[in-house]
């Protein structure tokens, strides 16, 4: 990834050389350090804040009321597990943080429950359909409160940046019901190619 920045840097240098406007060139990528410089520290107060309000909402166990709550609908998801799985709790876990923005508690429980979900499968080098159905739910990055991005508004100034959090929210609930769905396909797909292997080597046995 590092190799991809360093050629974009080098081929704008070259082509604003070419072009007669190295100067524009410089003055852009001073600029834009500089902004990178105020954005980090403005964004030290709101994340400090928002990772505080996280942090009371784990201790004070609410996040892990809330996955409770969502337990139930795990448990229909992921219908090729166990109903006493203890991956159920570690996605159920793993989703309430990431709603909430609480990424650094999200990450243990993620691999937590990929751990969980291995070891339900006989093929411990394959990915079963549970574990794919939680990396895309995972990726597609459902959101309640986008922390970050508002932390980011902010940042450069942003007069009202609370008014993404409607589209944010509309557009990672769309991301996470396709995500769903898709793996479902891909899951109704697998199986039926597994079963249709079976007939054959039955039928020609």
């Amino acid at each position: 990834m590092n190799y991809i920045f360093y050629f974009l840097i080098v081929i704008s240098v070259v082509v604003g050389a070419i072009n007669g406007k190295l100067q524009d060139v410089v003055n852009s990528i001073m600029s834009g350090a500089e902004l990178s410089v105020k954005i980090a520290f403005s964004l030290i107060g709101i994340m400090a804040f928002w990772l505080g309000i996280m942090r009371i909402a784990e201790k004070s166990r609410l996040i892990a009321f809330i996955s409770k709550i969502l337990r139930p609908i795990t448990k229909v998801l992921f219908n090729e597990l166990p109903p006493d799985s203890p991956a159920i709790g570690d996605v159920a876990m793993n989703f309430t943080a990431n709603a909430f923005g609480l990424a650094n508690a999200a990450t243990p429980f993620g691999i937590k429950a990929m751990e969980e979900l291995q070891k339900e499968s006989d093929n411990k080098t394959t990915a079963t359909n549970s574990m794919c159905l939680f990396l895309g739910m995972n990726t597609a990055g459902f959101q309640l409160i986008p922390t970050t991005v508002l932390a980011v508004l902010v940042g450069i100034g942003y007069k009202n940046p609370t008014e993404i959090i409607a589209p944010t929210l509309l557009v990672t609930t769309i991301a996470f019901v396709s995500a769903i769905i898709m793996a479902k396909i891909g899951q109704y797909l697998s199986n039926n190619t597994l079963n249709l292997k079976k007939v054959k080597e039955e039928v020609n046995d």
